[in-house]
C-alpha cells in the first residue's frame, strides 16, 4: 500500500509539472503559435505598348476648343495663316564675328515662324488645326519626327534668346523690322519642352506695329507638339500652357492606343 501511495504521488506531481511548463510557455507570449506567412509578392506594372503615330492618330490627338480657357474658336483655315511680319532678310552686319552662326539660326527662326515648321518637316504622320479669339490666333500641330531631329531642334530653340536675344530684318519694302527673342516657362510635361516669346516690330498698312508670338514645343518620345499663338494684341501665356498640358496628354492616351477624353478634368 505505501509502495502503491508513493508511485500514485509521482504521477500526480509529474502531471503537474508538465501541466505548468505548458501554461507559462503560453502565458509568456499572450498569443497562440501561428503558421509563419508567404512573403506577398507585387506585380510589376504592364508598361503600355507605344503605337506609331498614324494620320488618325495624329488627327485624334488634336486639342479642341473645350481644352481652351476663354473664347476660343476652332477654325478650318489655320493651314493658310501666313504672318507677312514675319518676313525678312536678317541684318548680318550687327552681328558680332564671334556670332557667325546667328544670322543663320534668326533666319531660320524667321522662316519657320512663317512656314509653321520650326521643328522641321515631319517625318511620319501630322496634323494641325487653328483657333482664333478676337485678332489673336492660335496654331496647334501634332506630328511623328526623328528622335535626333527633334533633340537638336530643342536644343537649338534653347539657344535663342541668347544667339538672337535682338535682332533687325529688313522687310521687302525696305524697312526695318526689331525682333526681340526670349525664354517662356512651359509645364513640365513630355519627355522635353522649350517655349519661347518672340516680338516683331514694324510698319504694317502705314503704321507701326507689334505682333506678340508665344512660341512652344514638346517631345513625347519619337512624337512631337507644337504650339504658335499671339497677335498684334499680345500672347494669352496662359492658353499656351493650357494647350501644352492638354495636348501632352492628348498626344500620350494616342501613343499608348487609349482615347482621349472628351474634355479636361477639372482637377488636371
Amino acid at each position: 500500500m505505501l509502495a502503491a501511495a508513493l508511485a500514485a504521488g509521482t504521477l500526480f506531481a509529474t502531471a503537474a509539472c508538465s501541466d505548468g511548463g505548458g501554461d507559462s510557455a503560453s502565458s509568456s507570449t499572450g498569443v497562440a503559435a501561428k503558421p509563419v506567412a508567404g512573403r506577398a509578392t507585387t506585380a510589376s506594372p504592364t508598361k503600355p505598348v507605344i503605337k506609331p503615330l498614324t494620320k488618325a492618330g495624329a488627327q485624334t490627338a488634336l486639342i479642341t476648343e473645350g481644352d481652351l480657357e476663354d473664347d476660343w474658336t476652332q477654325v478650318k483655315t489655320a493651314a493658310s495663316w501666313q504672318d507677312k511680319l514675319l518676313i525678312g532678310k536678317v541684318d548680318a552686319a550687327q552681328f558680332l564675328t564671334a556670332k557667325t552662326q546667328a544670322p543663320a539660326d534668326c533666319q531660320r527662326l524667321l522662316d519657320g515662324l512663317y512656314d509653321d515648321d520650326l521643328l522641321g518637316r515631319p517625318s511620319g504622320a501630322s496634323a494641325l488645326t487653328g483657333f482664333t479669339e478676337g485678332d489673336s490666333r492660335l496654331l496647334y500641330q501634332v506630328g511623328a519626327y526623328q528622335r535626333a531631329t527633334l533633340d537638336k531642334s530643342l536644343d537649338w530653340m534653347d539657344s535663342l534668346p541668347t544667339t538672337c536675344d535682338q535682332f533687325n530684318a529688313v522687310a521687302p519694302d525696305g524697312s526695318t523690322r526689331t525682333v526681340q527673342v526670349i525664354e517662356n516657362s512651359l509645364p513640365k510635361v513630355g519627355d522635353a519642352r522649350q517655349g519661347l516669346t518672340v516680338t516683331v516690330q514694324g510698319a504694317s498698312g502705314g503704321s507701326s506695329v507689334t505682333l506678340t508670338l508665344d512660341v512652344a514645343a514638346v517631345r513625347v518620345g519619337d512624337d512631337a507638339i507644337t504650339v504658335t499663338n499671339g497677335g498684334l494684341d499680345g500672347a494669352d501665356h496662359d492658353s499656351t500652357k493650357d494647350a501644352v498640358s492638354q495636348g501632352t496628354t492628348r498626344l500620350k492616351d494616342v501613343r499608348e492606343g487609349r482615347t482621349p477624353a472628351p474634355e479636361p478634368s477639372e482637377f488636371d
